[in-house]
């Protein structure tokens, strides 16, 4: 069953059973939640977060529901280097042999504030965490994606990388930069490749980054991440070996990247 059928999505108990599947922001938000929910459906999941306390709660919630031992990744994506990540994919080369999922989550907000106001370091952070680290990590983990049979690589955005708004700064800048790249690569691994590429636009959902772009709305009025799963779980699993290129909405609705 497509997820984009009229009928809503109901994906087997079972239908990331085996997989691999690595996720960026497990800590909190939708990262955490999509984590949790890769777990529930048979996925050996890799908690990726610069926060080891909230790795390590959220280790101990699913480990009595995982098949395998799930994996604790301590990162911070604005700091991270070339050969952090090039030990990382050694570990994982060693252990697992191949990575099925890769869901790119992890972002950091910034100010909001106009381009000429800008801080120039909190600027180039920013670019770093949201941009240029899921560019390393995509770049230096490919050839175990490319080892899986059907490898799924997500990448989350918002409203706001696909038309940068006005006062988003960096946030703005690195989704819109994040998009261009998931595009690029899609485009170069079309026929070449049995990765599939696609972009989550999830448009509002109740998370802390929610909160501190938006102080002053009532949380109760967005969506709870939970609501985003059968999106989340449709792309990663092999139901939507198909669905190369493609922006997925919240609203159900998705651009192919060449129209988009």
């Amino acid at each position: 069953m497509l997820f984009m059928s009229d009928s809503p999505y109901q994906p087997a108990s079972d239908l990331l059973k085996d997989k691999v599947i690595l996720v960026t922001g497990a800590g909190d938000g939708i990262g955490r939640v999509a984590a949790k929910t890769f777990t529930d459906h048979g996925a050996t999941v890799l908690l990726l977060g610069k926060t080891v306390s909230k790795l390590e709660a959220l280790y101990d919630e699913i480990l009595p529901k995982s098949r395998k031992e799930p994996g604790i990744i301590p990162m911070d994506l604005a700091t991270t280097t070339v050969a952090i990540i090039e030990e990382l994919v050694v570990v994982l080369q060693q252990r697992y042999g191949r990575l099925d999922g890769l869901l790119h989550n992890a972002a950091i907000l910034g100010d909001r504030v106009p381009v000429e106001h800008y801080d120039i370091e909190q600027w180039q952070t920013v670019m770093q965490a949201n941009y240029h680290a899921p560019f390393l990590l995509t770049r230096l983990l490919m050839p175990l994606l490319r080892a899986a049979p059907k490898a799924s690589l997500l990448f989350t955005s918002s409203g706001v990388g696909a038309i940068p708004r006005a006062y988003w700064g960096a946030y703005a800048a690195s989704k819109y930069a994040l998009e261009g790249f998931a595009k690029l690569l899609a485009d170069e691994i079309d026929t070449t490749s049995n990765i599939r590429v696609n972009i989550i636009n999830p448009g509002a959902t109740r998370t802390s980054m929610r909160a501190a772009a938006y102080p002053g709305e009532d949380p109760v009025s967005v969506k709870m991440p939970e609501e985003l799963m059968p999106l989340y779980l449709y792309l990663m699993g092999d139901d939507s070996s198909a669905d190369h290129a493609f922006t997925f909405n919240s609203d159900h609705s998705k651009q192919p990247f060449n129209q988009a």
